[in-house]
């Protein structure tokens, strides 16, 4: 299994990282572009502890003429305006291959500023960390996005995540959501009712607001049942099937868009799920997203024959060119027992890459747990 380890470009940029992930063994290093905002540990600077990254922001030259409605932050808690660059440009110095990790539709400011791009649910509840594929505008974005991104670097490869739709189900702020909704709700919830998303609804032939209508009945009837456990709605067939399809649309749109800006032949990773119902960082594939990538990373955070399973289920569904790539992380509040033996089976399942997170975030209590992952990657024969 190839191994792919991700990093912010400060952790990057810190002292001693080529050589400590020369060490661990990774195959590629997955450099954060443009990220959306977190507070990061940093466990190897020898400055402090952490990073705050107040909001979404571009790691490269943010150019005012190159950019419309839309414009990405810069981030002031870096040093210099390139730091992605400096960090991408310090691998390939020390012969480890960089790919661009580039984080899409996922921007609290942006949306914050323009909530009429993010998407809205069946209540006109603006969801601000996510802007909604539907959106010309926001389909514009993503592409310079990619553009400014690549600009002028050596990449192996591009990983696409938030390439598609994001939903209800998502960390914000101090959330308080958790344990609330189930499956179902959530599902519906996530259902975009922008301007943009019901357009495509009425082109079917439906009114847009008696969908919302119907989509704010179906949630209350089901947080009335009080069943925390329910998947399944009552939706008619035919309107999830219309909204399903106006949905895979704008992502296959916001793919096209974004994948124009890139080299032709450029190695394309997406993050996503087999789930086409799924939003958020690894959204629901379209029927046509295997043609456009040469690899599927799923999430597979938790250990288990769930995930186990999910993998096999992938490399049965995508065509044999696509990869599978599984996403594992060694920075959960719990680790992951046997690590090593989880990677391996996932390898067994079908998987080629192990996408490991985190090199920066892991500090030397986690790193023989990453030293592991990428030991039970490189053991695994594939087809065998």
């Amino acid at each position: 299994m190839k191994v792919v380890g991700y990093a912010y470009p400060w952790d990057v940029l810190a002292p001693g990282f080529a050589e400590r992930a020369g060490g661990l063994g990774v195959d590629e290093v997955a450099v954060a572009v443009s990220y959306h905002s977190a507070r990061a540990a940093t466990p190897w600077s020898p400055d402090g502890t952490s990073v705050v990254a107040r909001h979404a922001a571009l790691y490269r030259p943010v150019r005012a003429e190159v950019w419309h409605k839309l414009v990405p932050a810069e981030p002031e808690w870096v040093d210099g305006r390139d730091s992605a660059g400096d960090a991408v440009r310090l691998l390939n110095a020390a012969g480890i291959p960089a790919a661009a990790w580039l984080v899409l539709t996922h921007s609290s400011l942006l949306g914050t500023d323009f909530p009429y791009l993010a998407v809205t649910n069946c209540f006109d509840e603006s969801y601000p960390w996510a802007l909604c594929p539907a959106q010309p505008a926001v389909r514009d974005y993503a592409a310079t996005l990619t553009a400014e991104c690549v600009s002028g670097l050596e990449f192996s490869s591009v990983i696409l995540e938030a390439c598609g739709p994001l939903g209800a189900v998502h960390q914000h702020q101090h959330e308080k959501t958790d344990g609330v909704w189930a499956p179902a709700v959530a599902r519906l919830l996530s259902v975009c009712c922008c301007d943009a998303c019901a357009a495509g609804w009425s082109e079917a032939g439906l009114d847009a607001e008696t969908v919302r209508g119907e989509l704010r009945a179906e949630v209350r009837r089901l947080l009335g049942t009080g069943d925390l456990a329910v998947t399944e709605d009552e939706l008619p067939r035919s309107l999830r099937e219309i909204l399903l399809a106006t949905r895979q649309r704008a992502t296959d749109a916001l793919r096209a868009a974004v994948l124009a800006q890139l080299t032709p032949g450029a190695r394309i990773v997406l993050h996503g799920a087999l789930d086409p119902w799924v939003t958020g960082a690894l959204p629901g594939l379209t029927p046509a997203a295997p043609d456009d990538v040469d690899a599927v990373v799923l999430q597979n955070w938790a250990p288990g024959q769930a995930s186990v399973d999910a993998v096999a289920a992938a490399r049965a569904q995508l065509p044999e060119r696509v990869a599978v790539g599984s996403y594992i992380t060694a920075v959960a509040a719990n680790p992951v027992p046997d690590i090593e033996a989880y990677v391996a089976e996932l390898g067994k399942a079908g998987a080629a890459e192990l996408h490991l997170y985190h090199l920066g975030l892991a500090g030397p209590a986690r790193w023989p747990d990453l030293h592991a992952a990428s030991d039970g990657a490189h053991s695994v024969v594939q087809g065998g």
